[in-house]
This record gives structure tokens, sequence and C-alpha cells, in this order.
């Protein structure tokens, strides 16, 4: 079965790009969210097994919504996503536990899978 990932960032031409490239390699994308509301609800209502999430929405932290999603029942793997770089966000940034970071840039098939092989 296909891994179910859900996109959440605010630009469009984003999602469309991330939702062709894994569609294509086989990922199987449920959904779409623009912001920190519908990425709780769109979690909530479509399950996904990975949650790609924006650090940084219109209304909110990804951060914030990745903690949200942890205490879920079936919680998502999330891997929050940036068009920065880790270490644009200082040593003292919360990240929360359990989530990867992956720059935008380096976001492919092959290196969403070797994220999701890591416990």
């Amino acid at each position: 079965m296909a891994t179910r990932v859900l996109i959440v960032d605010d630009h469009p031409s984003f999602r469309r790009l991330a939702t062709r490239l894994l569609q294509e390699a086989g990922f199987a994308v449920v959904g779409e969210a623009a912001d920190a509301a519908g990425a709780i609800g769109e979690a909530e209502r479509l399950r996904p097994d990975v949650v790609l999430l924006d650090v940084v929405l219109p209304d909110g932290s990804g951060v914030e919504v990745a903690r949200e999603l942890a205490h879920t029942d079936e919680a998502p793997r999330v891997i929050l996503i940036s068009s920065r770089g880790r270490s644009d966000f200082g040593d003292s940034f919360a990240w929360p536990p359990g989530c990867t970071f992956l720059p935008k840039h380096e976001l492919t098939p092959a290196r969403l899978r070797a994220v999701l092989q890591r416990p």
C-alpha cells in the first residue's frame, strides 16, 4: 500500500509541484492544506501516514501544528519543510520531538523514503 501524504504549504505552486513529484514516485497524496487550521482539519479527516508541513504558515506555526498532531490518535509522521535551511531558525529553536526537518529544495522521493525509514 502506498504511503498516504498530506501536503501543507501556503504556496499553491509548491503544493502542485510536490504532489506531482510524489505521485509520480508512487506516494498517495491524499490532500492539501494552505494554513494551520486546514492542516489540522485535513489531518483529522484524512488520517495520512505523513504530513509534509511548512514551518511558517499564514495563520500560525507549523511547529505548533506538529505538536498538536502528535497528540492525536494514530498520529502521522510529520516532516517539517521550509525554503529556509535548518540553521536559519537558530540553535535555540524548539523543534518538536519526533519531527524531521527537510529543506524544500531537498524534497525528492528518495530523500523522503530515506527520512521515513528512520525510526
